[in-house]
């Protein structure tokens, strides 16, 4: 089974790489397309985005739903082959229409990593959860931090570059995958596909009817739509509070996902192993709540930089309430739960960017009643308090 868990860890890890690898050159690509200035670029990269994150939403719980019915193998390899396909249609696009139309192509197919977690949930054993969620967030982390390195070098080679290196990663990934990934779904394990379970609305629904889950899963929204603060004002605060460069910031993400990949693929399972998923859960949330807290009043870009390691713990969070979740549902709704996920995912980093942005630009203005660039992480902080507060509460068993 050694190959097939690569290829899923290699997966998420070229999914990460794939989004990163085409982050450097998104601006100037819209600009080239479709005239105008860097702002106005600005203005559709948002609509591009969230266009993507709201196919995302949609079809999630869809592709979730036809995993479990017809497996992951041919869900997985499917949404490579569509990957690739996004990345040629943006790299050939002469249009900002066909650029959207590729990043809704791209949404609607975008089950590389939620199917690649229920392969994992069908073949790990309870207590190996976790950490095996965790080996998946850390792939996710290193290409997190090797595709921007690798999309501004081969933006030197031209804007289209990185998308024709994105779709070769991708279908080398394909080709992998069909010599090495077996079937786990069985008719032990199978699921008949309906179309009523696939809506967001109604594979919700399902899933929260599960013992134990409906806290769960509003634990996770609220940690992903807090968490979404870094990504959503990160760049526009450390610029107002610090005057980083572009390469400064770069830098500070560099660490923060290396960080991560750290945590989650060496942490994660001496943590559950010695804390127990509940704790290592409360814990991971401590350290954001502390970091956001320092993160709304800090002045110091040093400080800042030295805080990130301490910030990138609280990725313990995901890959142990992920097990939790996973052990609460039958095998054959394994696909379905990743697609919620999914889907709640999603909706984060649509709903995330738009209020952590409203928030920086409210109190970040020159004549602001309060000047205080920091405001969004407090607002993450009290989010992420609120989930803490709620998963006390929750009646998860502690492993």
């Amino acid at each position: 089974m050694r190959l097939p868990f690569l290829f899923a860890f290699g997966t998420v890890m070229i999914d990460a790489m794939g989004i990163g690898l085409i982050m450097p050159i998104m601006p100037q690509l819209i600009v080239e397309v479709q005239g105008g200035s860097l702002a106005s670029a600005a203005i559709w990269g948002g609509i591009l985005s969230t266009a993507f994150a709201a196919m995302q939403f949609l079809f999630g719980p869809v592709l979730g739903n036809l995993s479990d019915a017809y497996g992951r193998r041919v869900v997985l390899l499917v949404s490579l082959l569509m990957m690739a396909l996004d990345y040629v249609v943006m790299a050939i696009a002469g249009s900002i229409w066909l650029l959207l139309a590729g990043r809704i192509l791209g949404g609607i197919t975008a089950a590389t990593h939620s199917t690649a977690a229920a392969f994992i949930a069908d073949v790990s054993k309870p207590q190996e959860k976790a950490a095996n969620f965790g080996l998946l967030g850390a792939a996710f982390g290193v290409g997190f931090v090797l595709g921007p390195l690798m999309g501004g070098l081969l933006g030197e080679y031209g804007t289209r570059a990185p998308f024709w290196a994105a779709a070769g990663l991708s279908v080398l990934n394909f080709c992998l995958g069909l010599l090495v990934m077996p079937e786990t779904v069985t008719d032990r394990n199978r699921r008949p596909f309906q179309w009523r379970r696939a809506r967001p609305d109604s594979a919700l629904r399902a899933i929260a009817g599960l013992p134990g889950i409906r806290p769960l899963l509003w634990v996770y929204f609220l940690y992903s739509v807090s968490i979404y603060v870094y990504p959503a004002i990160w760049s526009y605060f450390t610029v107002e509070r610090f005057g980083w460069s572009t390469q400064m910031i770069g830098l500070s993400l560099a660490v923060y996902g290396l960080g991560m990949a750290a945590v989650q693929g060496g942490l994660i399972r001496p943590a559950t192993r010695y804390l127990g998923e509940r704790r290592t859960i409360l814990l991971g949330m401590v350290f954001e709540i502390v970091s956001f807290l320092l993160l709304g009043f800090l002045t110091n870009g040093i400080i800042a930089l030295i805080l990130i390691p301490i910030t990138a713990l609280g990725a313990m969070v995901t890959p142990a309430l992920q097990a939790q979740m996973s052990r609460a549902t039958p095998d054959s709704q394994q696909g379905e739960l990743q697609g919620v996920l999914a889907a709640l995912h999603a909706l984060s980093m649509i709903l995330s960017p738009l209020v952590m942005t409203a928030v920086f630009a409210q109190f970040a203005r020159s004549d602001a009643a309060l000047y205080l660039p920091g405001a969004p992480f407090l607002l993450a902080m009290g989010l992420m308090l609120a989930g803490f507060a709620l998963f006390l509460r929750a009646r998860a068993s502690d492993t």
